[in-house]
């Protein structure tokens, strides 16, 4: 893997803003950043436009045996529960 390094310095507008160099957007192919303060440093990191699809199969491990129909089952039966409380 190779590693790249590349800093640049930037100024904070007056409304608070950061542009970042085209040559970045273009290598990282988001519109979408997050910004960790930690403490002694600013980290910025790419990220996922689109959060629901970066997602996905990030739990594949944690849930090996899945079966949605089991859910489906379990959800319904507590509906019926909460359901029959509220008849009471």
């Amino acid at each position: 893997m190779c590693a790249m390094h590349m800093r640049t310095r930037m100024k904070i507008s007056k409304g608070g803003q950061v542009s970042i160099p085209a040559e970045i957007r273009r290598r990282w192919e988001t519109s979408t950043l997050v910004l960790t303060d930690e403490g002694g440093h600013i980290v910025i990191e790419p990220v996922s436009d689109d959060p629901i699809a970066a997602a996905d199969g990030a739990l594949a491990d944690l849930v090996q045996d899945f079966d949605p129909e089991h859910l489906r089952r379990i959800a319904r039966a507590d509906e019926q529960a909460a359901e029959d409380r509220r008849r009471l």
